[in-house]
């Protein structure tokens, strides 16, 4: 009996110790309480096990609790995985609803790259299987499983990451399927029961997490999106504010009648770098702020006109950007602004709103200046058109700035591209500083200028013009209110000049500029009033004085030398002198009228002047 007590407190001191199975099967007792110690050692382990699992799962929450990075939050339900399970490898897919299969998301152990990125559709291989049916799944020796439908890609990742025993669980939150969780052998390996329920509290813990990530993920970018979107909200009351602001700068600068020096200056003010206006031409009309000179702004205008878009804001290159102005459908000119690296909407519609308030000034200074210039056309028509009462277009046109009492002088400028008169008549405006009376008669462009020199002016004016124009310039005058007919003056100098800058043409001097009497004989033609006497005068003065002033006769000499042919021989016959003394005097003559005067063309002229200086003086 007492080695009976001896044996049954030794079991309990054992038990209680912790002792291993193989210590309590040592012990010589009787083998029915042995046994019965076993199992209770044996309940001891189980529990030891669940209460060491428990703890690790504690833990685990705990760990994943504080986490919220997606992919830091993946990889540590992976460890934790292999490490409760001690198994090789242990991975998780995803669930991807757009391709209706899951994905591989995050693995530890593993060392196949084809492995990390295989797809699992619904119903392939283990994992598919558990996807489809929302059950766990496992097996000791995968290629040998018959249950599974075995797919080349599925197979193939499996091969070559060299796993046999698998172990796959899903990862389901109130019926929201996340993904799958497995736990996997490079050797043959049978699960227990106890190790597919632990995996699957560990699937179900890392669902939960996953789906409170996700949330607290969307959570962070919908508070970041309406963050931005509150910012850009305010970034757009800002901007209207400052469109607003603009429009009504704009608006007043209008009402209190400002022009467009006043637009620009605004828009420079207004975005903070500086502000170009260029005409239809791509002329620079006005510039604020400290803008390109020099080449470089002539460079700049060629650009802004080559690649401006009308009525469009485009950016050309750095920090120039440019607009074109339109008004009716075409252009009339172009906006550059400079100096301003960044645009934001409301910056755009500043300056597209300054673009189309310019085309309304420069629209109403064109409307302005045509009307004001068709009252000058039809002033300069009534002028030259004979036929006009002089107590009311003389005042008019003193009142427009040209006084008929002093001598004025009519210039008629011809087009010679072809092109309409109309579109002259501002250059022709410009090029004589605004100091003439302009307009437009009968195709040509007229102009009465004050002064007394009009070969003189017709060609400064061409000279001007060429420059940007293909032009003739003949003229005619000077007319004076003194002859007290200046109406028809005016008209006979009109029809002169027309047909100078005709001749002009005809005589092969297109673009230059010059009177009737610039063109010697020729103007006796086209003149209305032929100056013989001046004619005569302007090619044989020089002789004439020389013989008046040493009696000598080289007019007759000149005279008799045509008359004989150009023979000197014949001409000193019928002058009854030496062939010598002929010689002599054409010496002289050459002297005086210069060389070249036996060319046909200045021959013609001065027998034209020997037979006309008989007319004269009979």
């Amino acid at each position: 009996m007492h080695d009976d007590v001896d044996a049954g407190t030794r079991l309990l001191e054992l038990l209680a110790s912790g002792a291993s199975t193989a210590d309590l099967a040592a012990l010589d007792v009787d083998p029915h309480a042995r046994d019965l110690a076993l199992r209770i050692a044996g309940a001891f382990d189980v529990q030891r096990r669940r209460e060491q699992q428990l703890a690790a799962l504690v833990d685990t929450a705990g760990e994943l609790a504080s986490m919220s990075d997606p992919s830091v939050v993946l990889d540590a339900i992976v460890r934790r995985a292999r490490a409760l399970m001690g198994t090789d490898v242990a991975y998780l897919t995803l669930y991807d609803p757009e391709h209706e299969d899951t994905f591989m998301r995050a693995t530890a152990g593993s060392v196949s790259a084809q492995f990390q990125v295989v797809r699992l559709d619904f119903g392939a291989g283990l994992g598919g299987l558990v996807a489809q049916s929302r059950k766990p799944y496992w097996t000791a020796d995968y290629f040998d499983d018959a249950r599974f439908n075995h797919t080349r890609s599925i197979d193939g990742a499996v091969g070559d990451e060299g796993l046999v025993a698998i172990c796959g669980t899903p990862l389901i939150v109130k019926d929201e399927f996340v993904g799958v969780l497995f736990a996997s052998n490079r050797t043959p390996r049978p699960f227990t029961h106890d190790e597919v329920a632990l995996l699957g509290s560990l699937a179900a813990l890392a669902a939960v997490t996953i789906v409170q990530v996700r949330a607290v993920e969307e959570s962070s970018r919908t508070l970041a999106a309406l963050s931005e979107a509150t910012e850009s909200v305010s970034r757009y009351a800002a901007g209207i504010e400052r469109a607003a602001a603009a429009h009504d700068r704009f608006a007043e600068i209008v009402l209190e009648g400002g022009g467009v020096d006043d637009l620009t200056e605004s828009l420079s003010q207004l975005l903070g770098g500086w502000a170009l206006l260029l005409d239809d031409d791509g002329v620079p009309r006005s510039v604020a702020g400290e803008a390109p000179t020099g080449d470089a702004l002539h460079a700049l205008a060629a650009d802004v006109v080559e690649r401006a878009d009308g009525g469009r804001l485009s950016r050309l290159d750095g920090d120039v950007w440019a607009i074109g102005i339109t008004a009716t459908g075409e252009p009339i000119g172009y906006l550059a602004i400079g100096d301003v690296s960044t645009m934001d909407d409301s910056d755009e519609r500043t300056v597209e709103r300054a673009a189309v308030v310019t085309a309304l000034v420069l629209l109403g200074e064109r409307n302005r200046a045509e009307a004001r210039q068709q009252q000058r056309t039809d002033l300069v028509a009534g002028l030259v058109g004979g036929h006009g009462d002089a107590g009311v277009l003389v005042p008019a046109a003193r009142s427009a700035g040209l006084d008929l009492r002093e001598p004025t002088c009519l210039l008629a400028v011809r087009r010679d591209d072809g092109g309409p008169a109309r579109s002259l008549v501002l250059a022709v405006n410009a090029a004589l500083g605004g100091q003439a009376l302009v307009g437009e008669v009968d195709g040509h462009v007229i102009t009465l200028v004050a002064g007394d020199e009009p070969g003189s002016l017709a060609g400064e004016l061409a000279t001007r013009l060429s420059r940007s124009h293909a032009v003739t310039v003949g003229a005619a005058g000077p007319v004076d209110e003194s002859d007290g007919a200046v109406l028809a003056g005016l008209a006979e100098a009109h029809t002169e000049a027309v047909r100078t800058a005709e001749a002009l043409v005809a005589l092969g001097r297109r673009g230059d500029g010059a009177s009737a009497t610039d063109l010697g004989f020729a103007g006796l033609i086209v003149g209305t009033r032929p100056e013989v006497t001046a004619y005569v005068d302007s090619v044989l003065g020089s002789l004439v004085d020389y013989d008046d002033a040493r009696g000598t006769d080289l007019v007759g000499t000149l005279e008799a030398y045509f008359l004989a042919g150009s023979s000197p021989r014949h001409a000193a016959t019928s002058l009854h002198v030496h062939t010598n003394t002929v010689a002599q005097r054409l010496e002289r003559i050459t002297r005086l009228v210069g060389d070249g005067w036996q060319s046909p063309e200045r021959a013609l002229e001065l027998q034209l002047a020997l037979r006309l200086r008989h007319l004269v003086a009979s």
